[in-house]
Formats: C-alpha cells, structure tokens, sequence
C-alpha cells in the first residue's frame, strides 16, 4: 500500500483493538485517508498530510472546534481520544487522528432536491453561527481584511502560465483549452479591470472548504461535515457564495440558479446575513474566480493533475457568471 500509515504504533495509543484491514480513501486532494477495521469497529483513520495546516495546534484547534460543534448538534465527526487524552498522534514526524467511520455517500447539487438545497444552506448557516458561539471572537476582531487580487499581478500570471502551455510537450487536449481559456480571461480581465472590488466584508469563523466531497449524506440528511483543516477566520458570506459555485455549477459551466436561490434563501436567517452582505460576497467571489487560476497552476507548475478534470467546468463557469452577473446576484439575494 502507498503512503501505508504505521497503523499497529498508532493503534498502540487508543483503545480501538487490532487491525484487520486498512485501505486507502481515494477521495480528498490535500490529505491521505484510510478506512480502517479493527477488532473493536470502523474507523477513519486521517493522515495530516497538507504542510499549510498538519502542524499539532492547528489539529488541536479543528478538534476542539469539532466537539463543540458537535455539543451543538451540528453534524460532525470529532476524532476520538488516544490514551492519553489527545487526539492528535505524531509518529515518525507526521500527524494523524482517528475518527469514527461515517456511513453515508457524497451529493453534488444534481442529485439535490430543492428542498435538500435550503437543507444545504441552512446547514451552512448553523455551522457559521454555531462557530460564532464556540470559538475565541478575539481571533474574529484581529482579522485583517483581504486584498482582493490587483489585475496587474493576474496579467502577469497569465502570460507566465501562457509561457508554459506553449512549452508544455506533448501538446494535448489540456493544453489547447488552457490557452484558450488563458487569452479569454485576459480579454474578459481587461474589459472589467475597473471593477475590482474592495476589501472583504464582515468576517468570522468558517468551515474553509466546504465542498460536496467534505459532507456526507445518509439518506437525504446531511450525516456529518468533514475535513475542518481549513477551519479560520473569512468573509462567512464568501463562504457560502463559494460553496454554492461548487455545489451547484452544472457540466456546462452554468449555474443551476433555482438551487441557488433556495440554498441563499435559507443560508441567510440561518447564518443573520443580509442581502446586502450577500450581493457584496457575490462581487467578491466573482472577482476572485476572474483572477484565479489554482488548477492550471497546479498543473503546469507543480505537475499536479489531480484537478484538470475539474478545470472544464469552472473556466467555463467564469465566463457565464460574467455575462449573467446580475441573475446571479439576484438568486443569491432575492
């Protein structure tokens, strides 16, 4: 098995039996994942891989926000503690944790009723307002507001990723999109270059990626929000904005605007947000994905393809909301 965990040392430490099985988890792109069984259950075994947030005090941190969450009501999956009380576990310099084991299967917007899309966003909602009662509001009050991206930097950008789609050998398919892709935002970019949003609005703590691969449903119900590594302090009406560009952009790149509209509806008395407050994350969100290019970038400068087959879709995508920027504003506020 690639990557395999020291599972017998780290079973060592809780009382959780001996294995029997360990297999790896194929979803996630930042963080390596194991179904595990053992002589006393099931279990998630998670290893905490990606370097910006497997330090032990940040772990600590999503834990004891889990917990709370979970004292709440809210459906999470709080990993279990080791015999020493901790539930963070380094061997050999890496981190891990151990979870109960979920049942339940992932859902992305088409395969979500009308209903279960206002069940999405009030989910979202609780968990934002929920986070506001649980964790330190003094980390809330000293967060800086984020400088949306200046589009002399997204020029530069793109003629540096241009430089390497013509390079790239052997050219394919990818490439012949990415170019163009590349010399359409640029134009798009150029046109609405006078429309760069200022800073962020009101922030507090979020989930930090909350995504269809990070909630599992058993049924119709959500049955747990997994992977609380990005756990921070952001614009919460950014957060929601982004999750339902993800959730529900169809094939095509276009958005399934009743969806959205019922997710906002019920997102916004959940969470106390405005209308206001969501039109502004709508501009925000827009601008961020005209100046954003975290797939090709991933593919041509790092080598990581995990993310191409995404990459059709949410290009497309920004060139939709441009041309229907005032239906979406108006799904997201109505």
């Amino acid at each position: 098995m690639p990557h395999a965990p020291p599972v017998g040392a780290l079973l060592r430490r809780y009382a959780a039996g001996s294995a029997l099985a360990c297999e790896p988890v194929d979803q996630g792109l930042l963080n390596r994942g194991y179904r595990l069984r053992t002589t006393r259950g099931r279990y998630f075994l998670k290893h905490h891989f990606d370097p910006d947030t497997a330090d032990p005090d940040s772990i600590a941190r999503q834990h004891r926000a889990t917990q709370r969450l979970a004292a709440l009501g809210v459906p999470v999956a709080p990993p279990l503690p080791g015999r020493d009380g901790r539930t963070v576990a380094v061997v050999g310099g890496h981190a891990y944790a151990l979870h109960p084991w979920i049942d339940g299967r992932h859902r992305h917007g088409a395969q979500l009723t009308p209903g279960a899309c206002g069940r999405l966003g009030a989910l979202l909602g609780t968990v934002h307002a929920s986070l506001e009662r649980v964790m330190p509001s003094r980390a809330r009050a000293g967060a800086a507001p984020a400088e949306s991206p200046a589009p002399a930097d997204t020029f530069a950008l793109i003629d540096g990723l241009l430089a390497r789609v013509r390079r790239h050998r052997p050219a394919g398919s990818f490439d012949e999109l990415a170019r163009h892709r590349l010399l359409e935002r640029r134009t798009l970019l150029e046109r609405h270059a006078d429309r760069r949003p200022p800073h962020a609005g009101p922030a507090g703590w979020v989930h930090g990626d909350f995504h269809p691969f990070n909630l599992l449903y058993r049924g119709e119900a959500p049955a747990a929000i997994v992977d609380w590594d990005r756990l921070g302090v952001q614009p919460r009406a950014e957060e929601a904005v982004r999750a339902a560009a993800i959730f529900f952009v169809r094939p095509d790149g276009t958005l399934d605007l009743p969806k959205a509209r019922a997710y906002a509806r019920a997102y916004r008395p959940a969470a106390g947000a405005t209308s206001r407050e969501l039109a502004a994350a709508v501009h925000r969100v827009w601008w961020e994905r005209l100046n954003d290019f975290w797939m090709l970038r991933w593919h041509y400068e790092r080598g990581d393809t995990r993310a191409d087959p995404q990459f059709p879709a949410a290009s497309a995508l920004v060139v939709w909301w441009t041309r229907e920027y005032d239906a979406v504003c108006d799904a997201f506020t109505d």
